[in-house]
This record gives structure tokens, C-alpha cells and sequence, in this order.
């Protein structure tokens, strides 16, 4: 049962209540047709009950409109697949599978995902009436449209759920303190880099209600992610700049890193204003990816970081030749960040509806997914999770296989009300074993409590409708307000008196429906911990190592890649695609890992320190390709520098590949108290930037700040890699 917040739970309580009673009482006493009245009101319920559908009133009527022909569909799938057990089980499994693989289109679809898996299990099972389709086809119709008129009825009348706090505003708010925390840097004042550590924590979509995070495949959700990677990306490179060499702050006021930084600091607060208000900053952007500055688009703060970033490098260029490696690497990391700033401003205007002079929007561009059509990336999306090693495959996989399977056991069995045993197996099924024992805890005890009482109300009463009649609008809306705050089980119980109350105005009441109801639950629950067990037992957290280490390799063959674009060599037109299927299926296992129950887990990888350095390789990566490609018809680099680069390229991806295969390896022992784990293998030695320093007269300065910033981007990313292998296991929650 989809969870509701204790401020929302007596409208979604009324909600269910005026439409689910409107639509039984209406056709199945007042017209007297009980098929419609049992369709309208499975029409209300899952929509209601299971479901999560976030935005406004208007965008969930939308929704609930859409659902119509969605739930036509499926009804009729399921009424002539009732023809034979094993035609219904077939369909089930294709139902069961495509509704929840469509997760991967983001929490739209998933929130809609049991509603629909729904609608074609009630018509399935026997009796096998064709002829009703045109009842139940009416019935399911009026119940979506009962749904969706008290929902606005409900809205007029000021019983609004309060609304979630909408992603990007978290971002906003992530965005701003990272501009405070460079503008701090710059100024040597305070450090403020914990709170913005804090709140880009919070940015995470891990951190964000299933039915909020931005992972749709989206332009805008696209978007979205990459603002909070380019965002985090500044934030990376700030730390970089206040613990390396002579930190926390710049040598003086009137150093150029600390004009850069200000200047960072000034484009990011209008990405932060525009993604709090919905409004897309001003676009300075003509096209051109380089840093000419002479763009003729005067009066942006992008614009004005573009011509603050060439003027820094011109200085960069005239100071090369005598200043230390040091002093080199600190500039560079400051220019990177500005950049990220950049990226962020163009990114945010993407997510925002700006699109149509959006910079690095080609096919091989950071931006690839701003040109694209919707059912492009929809299926781009769809073509990366066409794998084993997707937690959204597996997860359909599952549930299509158990669903399948209790479909023709209860055949098999000839179970009565087979309805409930797929929905107790539908409802109680989770992404892995214990949390499906652990829902089935709770079901299984409010069942039974629920079964008891409807089973003493059935036989105290006997055979009067009227009260069932008066019985039911009251238990539905007692029952689900208190839900959210008793627990799962009172849901449960809820749930099952609601059923038993429903059925006894449809046929003569007997009170072994309440064993019949508790019976099919047991059954419905164990298929579902069998199938969790045989089926990827352990959840995300069997694949997450798999899918993060995968990451890992795939970053290390990224910046492989980019340094052959960067040193004239042949090499893909795109060497970061595959970084970013990689980064797509370890995003999905991480959220999913972070959503699950953690029993009895003491000790955790260090995944987020994985993943950040994950996210260093790629968007690091991605400025250097716009730097190359502003930098093209240049000098080219020494034979001399692009062996030193090369060789730092590949030392750099040996160690991320061999993080990569400690991550894939069983838990480590924790280090004793007070023994420090190796030390770091250091990376790279200062002599690329010496000899870049020696070469600065000689080539294109371009190509020698190119240089310069590939050696800080690769010993960057060495250092978040050596911290992954020095970390100990943290110790995590349990339950």
C-alpha cells in the first residue's frame, strides 16, 4: 500500500471514500448492475490507495484522464485472457513485466505501476464473460473519472495535501551555498564549505521521496542531474583549492584565482535564484563552447564568467614560465570550477525550458539530450536498462515471474477470490528477500486482526445489507486517515474488513470470507518471498558492487579516451558515452540500495566516495573534450608532453580499476583502532608541469594551459580514488 504523509492521509482517505462509495452505491444499489459498481469502485481504489500521482490538481486530472484508455486496455486484455488459466498466466507475466519496467521512465510511471497491474488482474480470473466487457469497460471508466472530479472537488473546498518541496528548489538551495562557500574561499573569510556539503547532501536524489526525484529520462530531469553534477563538480574543486598549498585562501587580494572565484561565485546565484523561482537565468551563450569572450552578449554573469575565465588564462599563459608546479595545479583547479559554474548556468536554463541555444547540445556534447526528441530519450533510457545488470530488469523480472506463477497456482489450486492472492503477492513483494519477509510481518497480523473482527461483524449481524451499506463509507474513512500513523498493519486490516464489507453487499454474507481473505493473503505473501528469494534475493545490494565498480572501469576508460582526443591520437568521437550508461545503472542501484531495508548490515563500502569519483572522471572529462574542441587547429602537444600525459592518463585508470576490483571483492576486514590503512599511491610527480613551464615559449599557450588543466583534472581524480581504497567500512543503520 503506497505510504501517505500523516498531513495528507484524511484527504486520501476522503478521496477514496467519496469516489469509491459514489461509484459502488451509484450503479451497483441505485442502478442495480453490480459488474459496474465492482469496476467502478476497482477503478477508485488503486488509483487512490496504491498510487502515487505528485503535482498539482491539474497535472493529476491529466494523469487520471490518461489512465482511461491505459485501463481500458488492460481490463480487456484480462477479460479475454480469462479463457484459459495458462492464457491468463502468459498475460500476466507481459503485463507484470512492462508495467514494472516502466520505473525506468521515472516516478510517474512507477507511482502508476500496481494501479495498472490492477486493472487487468480483477478481470482475469474466472467466470469467463466476454459479454460483460462493455459493463466493466463502463464501470472502470466512471471510476477514473469519479476519481478524478472529487480530487478537484476536494481541492475547491480547501482540503489541498500539502505540496512537496519541488526538487529543484533543493537544488536552488544547494546552489547558493556553494556560490557563499566560493565567494568565502575567495575573500578568505569564513569556511562555509560543511553547509554546502549539507546541502548538496540534501540535493541527492536518494535524500528525495521516490515520487519527487528527477529521474525520468526527461530533458528537464536530465537537466536537472546534470546542474546538481556540475554543481557538486564546483563544490569538488573548491575543497580541492582550500587543501592544497598555501590554503585556505588565495596569496592576496589582487591574485586573479581570487577574482575568478568571486566571479564563480556571481554566476552561480542566478542558477540558484532561477531554479527556486522556475525562472531560467539569463542566457549568454551564443553557441561557441570556447572561452573567446567575444561572444557580443553583454550584461550575463555567463557572459561575464566566460570573459573572467579568458582573461585569467591570458594571465596563466604570461606567468607559466615562472611559477611552480604548485601554483600551476591550484590555477587550474580554480579554472575548472568556473567552468563548472558554466556548465551549471547552461544545464539549469536546460531544466528550466531554455533549449534552443543551448551550447554543447550535438550528439557528442554534455548536452546531447537537449536536442533530442521525447521518445528518443524515453527509449535511449529504456535500451540502458535492457540488461541483466539493471536493478529496474531484475525488478521486472521478478514481479512479472510472480505474478505469472500465482496466477496459475491459484488455477492450479482453484482458489476462490484469486483477486486477492495476486494482490497480496503484488502489494507485499519487495526489491529483495527481507524486506519481503519483512512486509509480510505486518500483513499477515493485520489480516488476521482484520479477518476476525469482519468475521464476528458477519456473524452477529447476518444477512442485513444496510449495514454494510452504512458500515463501509465509515471504515474507509477511519481507517486509511489512521493508517499512516498506526502502521502498516492497521492497513491492512483496514483493507480487509473494506473488502469483506464489499463483498457481502454483492452476495449473500458468510463469514468464512474473512478465512477465505486471510488464506489468500498467506498464499499471495509466501509466492512473494519465494519469488524474492530465488529471484536476486539480495536487492540493489547485490549490484551495487557489480554496477559500481562497472562505473569505476568505465571512468577509467573515459579518461583513457579523452586523453587521446587530448593528445592528437585516434579515439571515439564520444569516449565518455560509455561512462554515462555506466553512471545511469549505478545511479538506479544506488537509490533503489538506499531505499531498502538494511538488516543486519553492520559494515558499507565506501559507494558515495565511488561515486563522486565516478562523477569527477565524467564531468571533468566533458570539459576537457569542450576544451579540445575549442583548442582545435591549435599546436599541438610535444611529443614529449603527450607521452607524460599518457603515462599519468594510465596510472590514473590502473588505480581506478583496481578500486573497481576491491569494490567487487567481499567486505574487507575493518582496520584496527589506530592502524592506518595504506597509504595512497601518489599519482603523478610534478615534472608534466615543469615541462610544461620549459615548453610555454615554444607551443601554442592554448595547448600548454590544456596541458596544465588535464594534469590537475587526472591527479584530481587520483586523489578521490586513493580515498576510496584508504577508507575504512562506515558503519550503517540497521532496520
Amino acid at each position: 500500500m503506497a505510504r501517505t504523509p500523516p498531513a495528507g492521509a484524511a484527504r486520501r482517505a476522503a478521496w477514496a471514500t467519496l469516489a469509491g462509495c459514489a461509484g459502488f452505491y451509484g450503479f451497483a444499489h441505485a442502478l442495480g448492475d453490480r459488474t459496474v459498481g465492482l469496476y467502478a469502485t476497482f477503478g477508485v481504489l488503486p488509483l487512490v490507495l496504491f498510487s502515487q500521482i505528485p503535482g498539482p490538481a491539474r497535472h493529476r486530472t491529466r494523469v487520471l484522464l490518461a489512465m482511461v484508455p491505459v485501463g481500458w486496455i488492460m481490463v480487456t486484455s484480462g477479460t479475454l485472457l480469462a479463457v484459459r488459466g495458462w492464457a491468463a498466466a502468459a498475460g500476466m507475466f507481459v503485463v507484470g513485466f512492462l508495467v514494472a519496467f516502466a520505473a525506468t521512465a521515472g516516478p510517474g510511471p512507477a507511482g502508476l505501476s500496481v494501479a495498472c497491474q490492477l486493472f487487468y488482474i480483477l478481470p482475469c480470473f474466472p467466470p469467463y464473460a466476454p459479454e460483460t466487457l462493455g459493463s466493466r469497460l463502463a464501470g472502470l471508466t466512471a471510476g477514473i473519472l469519479l476519481t478524478a472530479l472529487v480530487d478537484r472537488l476536494l481541492d475547491l473546498l480547501g482540503l489541498r495535501e500539502p505540496p512537496p518541496t519541488p526538487y529543484r528548489v533543493r537544488l536552488g538551495r544547494a546552489t547558493a551555498a556553494v556560490a557563499d562557500s566560493c565567494a568565502a574561499a575567495a575573500r578568505g573569510g569564513e569556511d562555509v564549505r560543511p553547509a554546502a556539503e549539507l546541502a548538496l547532501q540534501e540535493a541527492r536524489p536518494s535524500r528525495i521521496p521516490p515520487a519527487e526525484r528527477p529521474t525520468s529520462p526527461s530533458a528537464r530531469d536530465r537537466a536537472l542531474n546534470h546542474t546538481r553534477a556540475c554543481v557538486r563538480h564546483v563544490h569538488d574543486q573548491l575543497d580541492r583549492f582550500c587543501r592544497g598549498p598555501g590554503a585556505p585562501g588565495p596569496a592576496g587580494p589582487d591574485d586573479p584565482a581570487t577574482a575568478l572565484l568571486e566571479r564563480t561565485a556571481t554566476a552561480l546565484r542566478p542558477v540558484a535564484t532561477g531554479l527556486t523561482s522556475g525562472t531560467p537565468p539569463p542566457d549568454g551563450n551564443d553557441g561557441n563552447d570556447g572561452n573567446d569572450g567575444n561572444d557580443g552578449n553583454d550584461g550575463t554573469d555567463d557572459d561575464a564568467l566566460r570573459r573572467a575565465v579568458a582573461a585569467f588564462d591570458a594571465v596563466r599563459a604570461d606567468e607559466i614560465p615562472g611559477a611552480p608546479p604548485e601554483r600551476l595545479r591550484r590555477d587550474a583547479v580554480v579554472r575548472s570550477a568556473a567552468e563548472g559554474a558554466r556548465l551549471a548556468g547552461q544545464a539549469s536554463r536546460i531544466a528550466l525550458g531554455a533549449r534552443s541555444t543551448t551550447a554543447g547540445a550535438g550528439r557528442d556534447g554534455p548536452f546531447w539530450y537537449a536536442a533530442v526528441p521525447a521518445p528518443e530519450l524515453w527509449w535511449h533510457r529504456m535500451r540502458v536498462h535492457l540488461t541483466l545488470r539493471s536493478v529496474h530488469l531484475q525488478n521486472a523480472l521478478r514481479v512479472a515471474t510472480a505474478m505469472a506463477g500465482a496466477r496459475l497456482l491459484v488455477g492450479a489450486l482453484g482458489l476462490s477470490h484469486g483477486f486477492w492472492v495476486l494482490l497480496a503477492t503484488l502489494s507485499l513483494m519487495r526489491t529483495s528477500a527481507a524486506d519481503t519477509r519483512t512486509a509480510l510481518r505486518p500483513a499477515v497480523t493485520g489480516t488476521t486482526a482484520g479477518a476476525l473482527l469482519a468475521a464476528l461483524a458477519l456473524r452477529a449481524v447476518g444477512d442485513v445489507p444496510l449495514f454494510y451499506a452504512v458500515a463501509l463509507p465509515v471504515v474507509l474513512l477511519v481507517g486509511f486517515t489512521a493508517a499512516p500513523l498506526l502502521g502498516p498493519a492497521w492497513g491492512q486490516a483496514t483493507f480487509t474488513v473494506v473488502i469483506v464489507l464489499m463483498f457481502a453487499q454483492l452476495s449473500t454474507p458468510q463469514w468464512q470470507l474473512s478465512a477465505v481473505r486471510l488464506v489468500d493473503v498467506l498464499v499471495g505473501g509466501a509466492i512473494g518471498v519465494l519469488a524474492s528469494l530465488l529471484a536476486w534475493p539480495r536487492g540493489a545490494g547485490g549490484e551495487l558492487r557489480c554496477a559500481v565498480a562497472d562505473f569505476l572501469a568505465a571512468g577509467a576508460a573515459g579518461c583513457r579516451g579523452v586523453t587521446d582526443l587530448l593528445c592528437g591520437r585516434p579515439a571515439p568521437a564520444d569516449p565518455l558515452r560509455p561512462v554515462r550508461v555506466a553512471m545511469l545503472l549505478a545511479e538506479a542501484s544506488y537509490c533503489q540500495y538506499q531505499g531498502e531495508r538494511l538488516l543486519r548490515r553492520a559494515v558499507d563500502p565506501p559507494w558515495e566516495m565511488a561515486m563522486l569519483a565516478g562523477y569527477h572522471m565524467l564531468r571533468g572529462g566533458e570539459l576537457m573534450l569542450l576544451r579540445q574542441g575549442a583548442a582545435l587547429g591549435a599546436t599541438p602537444l610535444s611529443p614529449g608532453a603527450a607521452a607524460e600525459l599518457t603515462f599519468l592518463a594510465d596510472r590514473v585508470a590502473d588505480d581506478a580499476l583496481r578500486a573497481a576490483e576491491a569494490l567487487r571483492a567481499p567486505a574487507p576486514p575493518r582496520p584496527a583502532p589506530g592502524i592506518p590503512g595504506p597509504p595512497p599511491r601518489p599519482a603523478a610527480t610534478s615534472g608534466l608541469l615543469r615541462g610544461a613551464a620549459l615548453h610555454a615559449g615554444h607551443v601554442d599557450a592554448a595547448r600548454v594551459l590544456l596541458t596544465v588543466d588535464a594534469e590537475a583534472w587526472l591527479t584530481g581524480v587520483a586523489e578521490d580514488v586513493a580515498r576510496i581504497v584508504r577508507a575504512p567500512y562506515a558503519v550503517t543503520r540497521s532496520g
